[in-house]
């Protein structure tokens, strides 16, 4: 297994944590492993376009995972095959996705229904591959059929170097909460490292989880989304230190950065930078697809902030309205805003203008005029 910095890792959540994300976190310090967007082992293997562009990475994100998801073995081999080639640290098999139109497919979450099938898959790709495979699964099905601990097992058995676990089932999706007794029982029950995951928002909830449960590590998703400064914080309260504080200002610059990133995507890239099975231009495609469809669906999910931000409406009609590369910048930024944007005072406000926006410039003005005030 490969040897982290840090126990805190940042989970995959499609549609929202993109290399450019995945960079900046981290930039920001003690985040020890990053996890692509989930990708379709037949995407990969068949070379569709959009699917490799969730596959990417840059040597500034390692180590890296490559998530797949599928429920063909033979496929799933050939898909780790092309992740290996790609150069990934680590390939990791979705089976804790709840969404339908993957898990009628024999992936994602359903395959926890059928143990003995999903052993098939991860003994194929540990027999195609020589980076470790690890698995991300949730607690179970739904409440009458929990058996994480019981899949871990058998998984192990076949060549797992790692699972992560949400302690959640499929059936609860994000509702409730993350059951962190199951977690500690998956780890109980294997030799393998176990992550565990759920729930985790403030920094000490992350040392608590590693305290408390016996897992490697913590594996975190909405938390960074909200907060990109979670593991550099956590890590500076484990070493006995006070947690760095995160003003307006940074908050600001990061989006502004995130925006340049996704603005420079492959323009002026040295040779070996990012690491891509083929030339990829994603801003070009419609937006619809597994992960714009999850990416709304997380948007929804989002509660309103508070009322002390009032937005500029002049700048949503300011400039020419953004097309292609700028306008998939745009809807990056608003997905990523319905969570970052929670717990600020005129947060909602904020979300407001920013799904009004029509242009960079425009955007950028927004984002200004909140956090530099």
């Amino acid at each position: 297994m490969i040897k982290l910095s840090s126990p805190f890792a940042l989970a995959p959540m499609a549609g929202m944590t993109d290399s450019a994300f995945r960079r900046l976190v981290k930039r920001q310090g003690g985040c020890g492993l990053v996890v692509t967007e989930m990708v379709s082992s037949e995407g990969l293997v068949r070379g569709i376009d959009r699917t490799l562009e969730y596959a990417e990475f840059t040597e500034e994100e390692r180590p890296v995972a490559v998530q797949i998801f599928g429920g063909d073995p033979e496929k799933m081999a050939r898909a780790a095959q092309e992740v290996e080639k790609m150069g990934a640290d680590i390939v990791d098999v979705n089976m804790g996705c709840p969404v339908p139109k993957v898990a009628k497919h024999s992936a994602g979450c359903s395959l926890m229904r059928e143990p003995e099938h999903a052993a098939k898959i991860i003994k194929a790709m540990t027999r195609a591959v020589s980076i470790p495979v690890t698995v991300k699964m949730r607690a179970g099905w739904n409440d009458r059929e929990v058996n994480a601990p019981e899949l871990a097992r058998m998984l192990e058995r076949v060549g797992a170097a790692a699972i992560a676990v949400h302690g959640r089932t499929a059936a609860q999706c994000y509702t409730g909460r993350s059951d962190w007794d199951l977690i500690a029982r998956v780890a109980r029950a294997v030799s393998i490292p176990v992550y565990g995951n759920g729930d985790c928002i403030e920094p000490t909830e992350l040392l608590q989880r590693l305290a408390e449960t016996g897992v490697a590590g913590v594996l975190v998703g909405r938390g960074v989304l909200r907060n990109p400064w979670i593991f550099a914080q956590a890590a500076a309260v484990s070493a006995g230190q006070p947690a760095p504080e995160v003003s307006l200002a940074d908050r600001g610059r990061f989006l502004l950065e995130y925006i340049d990133l996704l603005l420079n995507q492959r323009l002026n890239e040295p040779m070996g930078f990012r690491h891509q099975a083929t030339t990829v231009d994603i801003w070009q495609d419609d937006e619809a697809g597994l992960a714009q469809d999850t990416a709304e669906d997380i948007g929804r999910a989002c509660e309103n902030g508070g009322p002390t931000f009032r937005p500029d409406e002049s700048l949503a009609h300011a400039y020419p309205p953004a097309r292609g590369r700028q306008r998939w910048v745009i809807n990056k930024v608003r997905a990523l805003s319905a969570w970052y944007t929670r717990g600020l005072d005129g947060g909602s406000h904020l979300r407001v203008a920013i799904n009004q926006t029509e242009s960079i410039p425009a955007l950028r003005q927004t984002i200004a005029s909140f956090f530099f005030r």
